[in-house]
This record gives structure tokens, sequence and C-alpha cells, in this order.
């Protein structure tokens, strides 16, 4: 049996598809919530400081495991939720892209905490949203003590927390994230 190039990418293809599990009836929506619920339940038990940070926030976006590796080029990928009051709204995906002197893997996860309604309103109506210097970065330690002053001049903070790996480097790198129906 002789196999086609056009036979070899379309066999790639489907199977690359199939493999998303990403298909109408799956149980991703019920998969992601429950890593969702994990991750702030984790967050608010190890950073109690950040359970008042979300009750003040419009909106928060969990991203309970995004997985980055790079060497010399990098990306990062992960699946989360937005929530508003404590229910999930709507499905994001993120993709970070890097380049620059890096070398490593590791897993995080992250948050992002609207703290402004139109922030929040901004993000919810784009067709992606690329991280860029509305946002403010802290690290665990700072987010167990983010205080009103810093919530009241940030309209997006993004905690990133529960770091596992090593990457290592100087880069340059932005974050998209996209609606997604799991």
């Amino acid at each position: 049996m002789m196999m086609t190039r056009r036979g070899l990418l379309l066999g790639a293809g489907a199977f690359g598809l199939a493999a998303c599990n990403n298909g109408i009836g799956s149980n991703g929506g019920a998969q992601i919530d429950a890593r969702v619920a994990a991750t702030e339940n984790f967050l608010f038990t190890q950073y109690p400081g950040t359970q008042d940070l979300a009750s003040r926030a419009a909106g928060v976006l969990y991203m309970p495991l995004m997985t980055e590796a790079g060497f010399g080029v990098g990306g990062a990928f992960g699946r989360g939720a937005l929530r508003i009051q404590g229910v999930t709204v709507d499905y994001y995906s993120a993709a970070k892209g890097s380049f620059g002197l890096q070398i490593g893997a590791q897993q995080y996860a992250h948050a992002l905490f609207f703290m402004d309604p139109g922030a929040l309103e901004n993000f919810r109506r784009s067709s992606g949203w690329a991280v860029s210097g509305d946002v403010r970065y802290a690290t665990p330690e700072q987010g167990a003590s983010i205080g009103k002053q810093s919530t009241e001049l940030d309209p997006v903070i993004a905690l990133v927390f529960g770091q596992q790996g090593l990457i290592a480097g100087a880069t340059l790198s932005g974050v998209k994230y996209t609606r997604i129906i799991p």
C-alpha cells in the first residue's frame, strides 16, 4: 500500500484534531471547571489575601495549568475559565510565544484579576486578547498582600503561582487569550 504526501498530511491533520478532545458532547467544560475549582481553592488556601482580591474583582480568569518550554524560541499553552461572581461564564485558551536567550521547561498556574468592569468588558468583547502593559504581574508572595491602593491603579492584575520546573533566560514574549468552546 502506497502512502502519498496528501494522505499523510490528511491523516496527521485528522489525528491532531482528534487529539484535541474538543468535540461536541465531550466533558471538556467539566474537566476545565474541576481544574479551575482546585486551582482557586489552592490559591485562596496558600495566599489568603487573594480571596479578598477576587471578591473585589469584576471577574477572574483562572488558567490552572500552563505548560511552557523553550530553547531559544519558546512557547506555552493552557486552558482555563473566566468566572464572574464565582460562576464560570466562558472558557479560554492561552498561547504564549517567546524569543530570546532561554532554556528549560516549567508548568505553572496563573490568574488574571479584572479590577475594572471596563477592562473585563474589553476582554470579553475581543476576539483574542493579548497581554500588554496594562497588566501588572505579581509573585505569589505579593499576591498574598496586594492592597487596595494597587488594585485601584491597575485594571488587570496577573498572578503567577504554583511553578514547577525551571526555565531561565531573558526573552521577549506575549500571551494571547482566545475564547473556546470545550
